[in-house]
């Protein structure tokens, strides 16, 4: 199971990494080969580690404090989320074995609960 877990965890972190740089970007979409970062830097499929992905999430939150700071990390933290659901949504279809489908289902669970939450206070604290 552990290295299932790590598998899923570098894909969580490739499409969270590809649906953050997205919505920073706009709607220009990454070449075929890339992956967009949430900084706005590119990943190719070349290797780039798990560690520089998640630099990158986190350089959204540096230097901030307060409400900066809690703005930067619902935003972060929201599309972060929906790139699990996304690939949790995935493994429900193409994945061969029953754990990581029970799995799947859990992460879509808790994440859409959580995305729902931090939404909700991005509305009620800073109406985002």
């Amino acid at each position: 199971m552990e290295k299932n877990t790590q598998i899923i965890i570098g894909l969580l972190i490739l499409i969270i990494g590809f649906g953050a740089g997205y919505t920073i970007r706009g709607n220009q979409a990454p070449e075929a080969d890339e992956h967009m970062m949430s900084g706005g830097s590119m990943m190719d499929n070349s290797g780039m580690g798990m560690g520089n992905a998640m630099d990158d999430m986190m350089e959204g939150l540096s230097g901030k404090t307060g409400d900066a700071f809690d703005q930067a990390f619902l935003s972060e933290m929201i599309m972060h989320h929906q790139g699990a659901v996304v690939m949790a949504q995935a493994a429900l279809q193409s994945s061969k074995h029953q754990e990581i489908k029970d799995m799947a289902k859990a992460i879509i669970s808790a994440q859409t609960t959580e995305i729902n939450q931090m939404m909700m206070w991005g509305k009620t604290w800073y109406n985002q």
